[in-house]
């Protein structure tokens, strides 16, 4: 004789799966959204400059037009432009992982009087906002003589940044002091606590200071504008901004070199997605 197991499903289990669906379609239904400007910059990328504003509004290019990407990139010196942008980027991504790894490895590792104070201050700084000291930061760097050179826009990195200071901290603090304990037991001084104990275990919390900062100075526009006169040391920032006309605006050739100019950010980014995300979780995790 045979027996019939019944399994009665759980009372929540229905909610969960309708929350799930609902959170699901908000989710996708959100992505769409904010893929329609990105969308419509590539079309606008392959239009002609009579169908850009056209009403009723063409949707698919029609016919595609490659060569705005040849012409946008032959209008200004973007060879130069991505040199001096990335020698800006790569010089600041140096300074912030130098600068706010040994500072966060202070604040999380070390004890001294005052220690909870000074990081209190220092997340302060976060509140504080940057067009308020933009003036004077600009008569001191101009008193320097940095005016039209690139060290206003990289030597501020070495100095650290608030944000990736207590991001690194948070994930310092992670990491069992057991393992600095057992370095110093074999005789190890603090210097290589930090640099073969600790650091190698934030390897994914450098990774997102990495990605944050490479994208900060990337499209960073403001900074080059301020500091930057000469022509020949222009960041891509600015030439897209040339682009722009006092009376009319190129958008195909703007919309054509922006997707170019943004292809390195995708790149970077789903490249190192899996560290980003663990990095941004696991260092919220602890307080």
């Amino acid at each position: 004789m045979s027996t019939v197991v019944v399994t009665k499903a759980k009372p929540g289990a229905a909610k969960k799966r309708t929350w799930r669906v609902v959170a699901y379609a908000a989710l996708i239904l959100g992505s769409i959204v904010s893929l329609v400007p990105f969308l419509w910059m590539l079309g606008t990328s392959f239009k002609d400059a009579s169908f850009v504003f056209a009403d009723p509004p063409q949707i698919i290019p029609h016919p595609w037009l490659w060569s705005n990407y040849g012409q946008a990139f032959s209008k200004l010196p973007f060879a130069l432009y991505t040199f001096n942008t990335c020698r800006i980027t790569a010089i600041s991504m140096l300074g912030q992982i130098m600068s706010c790894s040994l500072v966060a490895f202070g604040f999380a590792r070390m004890r001294f009087p005052g220690r909870n104070f000074l990081f209190i201050v220092l997340l302060s700084t976060m509140m504080l906002p940057a067009q308020v000291t933009m003036i004077p930061v600009f008569k001191i760097f101009s008193t320097l003589g940095w005016y039209d050179t690139i060290l206003p826009l990289t030597v501020p990195s070495f100095f650290g940044s608030a944000f990736f200071i207590f991001l690194l901290r948070q994930y310092y603090m992670t990491v069992p002091h057991e393992m600095d304990e057992a370095a110093r037991i074999d005789g190890a001084s603090t210097w290589q606590v930090f640099y073969n104990v600790l650091l190698p275990q934030i390897k994914p919390a450098l990774a997102t200071l990495a990605i944050f900062s490479f994208m900060n100075n990337w499209n960073d526009f403001l900074g080059p504008l301020i500091y930057l006169s000469t022509p020949a040391k222009r960041t891509l920032a600015l030439g897209l901004y040339a682009f722009q006309g006092q009376y009319a605006t190129d958008y195909n050739y703007l919309m054509a070199a922006s997707a170019v100019v943004m292809l390195p950010l995708l790149i970077l980014f789903f490249a190192g997605q899996r560290y980003f995300i663990q990095g941004v979780v696991i260092s919220g995790v602890k307080g």
